[in-house]
């Protein structure tokens, strides 16, 4: 071995690039998507969605991604730039690639997650780059992307998927695989519906006892929507096709045509895909035991370091919640199983339970409201209860939002809306004092 060529191992990651896909217009998680881009919708008090596959990335020693979006990109850009920042010696980057008029690509916009990639390849045309890591940037979890080359290259794979065992209720909304003895993908069936379209890709449980994971009653495995790809396989697969997406098009071609083994895993995993999920998965990171453990030093979330004050509390009780820096809160208040996120403002008497508070963007201060509007956060005298306030939120004094109704309300103009099942009081949106609903 050459003394200016150090030996890497099979879990070697400075041949791969990360791609993260953004995703399209993020109807599901309306109206949190209605100015910024899914991966800059704000997670856990402090975070980004972005942020999980990144700090991924990191902690896997990878540090060059780029991060394909289309919508609504400007919030993302600039927490990407802000956050991401690597020294001149180590090479890294995360950039932002978002869909532009080009020679080759025309007007199009991006028509799906294999159409962005395909018109981003000259970004991968560099000789360093072997391997592809395809991410999605609306999932929460921790992996180490080595293990996962490691399967890649033992195996021999052209390309390498990371599947997860699920029950056959979960199946419904997956892409479910059937891998033979060796791990080895065979078959693939996308979000199967009925017992005749799960029978082909069922799993014996015992192969999965047999890798280390107890079964537990999981007879399927589900793809995660996370890929490795030999460079030289990827481009093919685009350049010979006009395939559109990855999961329901790409994957299954690979498929058919060249190797592609599963990496398993079963560690937490959450495609944060809609409203519901959104709010499930922030209100479990708040509990004594969450499932997702954020304070996980050896596998750190990565954020920007935004330098705030700390937290000041009068009379409070707070019980399993996230409490983020910089709020404001006062006295005779009740927070209870919430997410409460930066600059959030608490008057007094105020009760909130089972909700997202997202904060906001900056700090007010006090008499500076402008045109009438009610002062930045949530007014004395209110209660909040089962829902979502995303950033720069204005409710006003003696306010009630429960959604006592029980049903979904949706509108392009209205500041509170409800979407499966949960209130939602949109970005910069102002509820009047003594507002019931």
């Amino acid at each position: 071995m050459s003394a200016n060529k150090p030996e890497t191992s099979s879990t070697d990651l400075s041949s791969t690039i990360a791609l993260i896909l953004g995703g399209g217009r993020g109807t599901r998680l309306f109206p949190l998507t209605k100015i910024r881009a899914k991966p800059a919708v704000p997670l856990a008090a402090k975070y980004r969605l972005i942020d999980i596959p990144i700090s991924n990335c990191i902690n896997s020693g990878l540090n060059k991604a780029y991060v394909l979006t289309q919508f609504l990109s400007e919030s993302l850009h600039r927490h990407l730039r802000q956050t991401y920042t690597f020294d001149h010696f180590s090479g890294g980057f995360v950039e932002l690639l978002a869909a532009q008029q080009t020679v080759n690509s025309g007007e199009d916009w991006y028509q799906g997650t294999a159409d962005a990639v395909r018109k981003n390849l000259v970004h991968l045309r560099e000789s360093w780059i072997k391997h592809v890591l395809i991410l999605s940037g609306d999932q929460l979890y921790r992996m180490d992307f080595r293990e996962m080359m490691k399967t890649h290259i033992e195996s021999g794979a052209a390309a390498t998927i990371a599947g997860i065992p699920v029950t056959r209720k979960d199946a419904s909304a997956l892409g479910i695989m059937q891998v033979d003895e060796n791990g080895q993908v065979r078959g693939f069936v996308e979000k199967p519906q009925t017992e005749e379209e799960i029978a082909p890709v069922r799993m014996d449980p015992s192969w999965i006892d047999a890798r280390g994971i107890p079964s537990q009653g999981r007879d399927l495995l589900a793809s995660m929507g996370l890929y490795i790809f030999d460079k030289d396989l990827m481009v093919e697969l685009l350049e010979n096709s006009l395939h559109s997406d990855f999961g329901k098009e790409v994957f299954p071609e690979a498929i058919n045509t060249h190797k592609v083994q599963l990496h398993l895993f079963d560690g937490y995993w959450e495609d944060i895909g809609t409203i519901r999920s959104f709010y499930e998965a922030n209100l479990s990171l708040a509990g004594k035991n969450p499932p997702f453990d954020i304070r996980n030093r050896h596998a750190p979330i990565y954020s920007r370091p935004r330098f705030l004050p700390p937290t000041i509390m009068g009379e409070t009780t707070v019980k399993g919640s996230l409490i983020a820096d910089g709020c404001s809160i006062g006295d005779n208040v009740t927070i209870e199983n919430s997410v409460i996120g930066l600059r959030t403002v608490i008057g007094d008497n105020v009760t909130i339970k089972d909700s997202v508070v997202m904060g906001a963007d900056f700090i007010e201060m006090r008499g500076t409201e402008r045109d009438g509007r009610l002062p930045l956060g949530v007014g004395s005298g209110s209660h909040i209860s089962g829902a979502i306030l995303d950033k720069n939120c204005r409710i006003g004094t003696n306010v009630t939002i429960t959604n006592s109704a029980g049903t979904d309300h949706e509108g392009e103009d209205t500041d509170l809306q409800i979407r499966d099942g949960i209130s939602i009081v949109i970005k910069d949106g102002q509820i009047a004092n003594d507002h019931k609903s």
